[in-house]
């Protein structure tokens, strides 16, 4: 199986998906990713505010950093080796890599919940995040 890692900028919390506005990108990416995970398919998501010691550690992700900083991210990395820089995968792009049918990816959840406080701002843990 692949082992397959999306290393993304620094984010308000692990998913962007938090504040009043949310990117309609953060949310397919999210939204694709538990889809994958949910059928089994190992594949991260890594951001340099919430985990940036996977950026120390990964030699791929660590080089790209220091060759291209962080206004290239995210980058999708697979076995090791760069597949795209920049974007997130399309969802026809990871339908083809698992041969797996695009619905599968992009099936919408029953129900999305935000951690939204009632004045309009994040709840993310450890404190401000937005």
């Amino acid at each position: 199986m692949k082992k397959i890692a999306i290393y993304e900028p620094a984010m308000c919390c692990p998913t962007g998906l938090c504040g009043v506005g949310v990117d309609p990108e953060l949310l397919r990416i999210s939204t694709v990713v538990n889809n994958l995970k949910n059928r089994g398919i190992v594949i991260e998501r890594y951001n340099l505010n919430s985990a940036p010691q996977e950026f120390v550690t990964n030699k791929t992700a660590n080089e790209f950093i220091n060759s291209s900083g962080v206004e290239g991210l995210p980058i999708t990395v697979i076995d090791g080796e760069i597949w795209i820089k920049g974007r997130y995968p399309t969802n026809d792009e990871l339908s083809k890599l698992f041969n797996i049918p695009v619905n599968y990816i992009s099936a919408k959840p029953k129900a999305m919940r935000f951690n939204v406080k009632k004045s309009g701002g994040c709840n993310c843990s450890g404190g401000n995040c937005c």
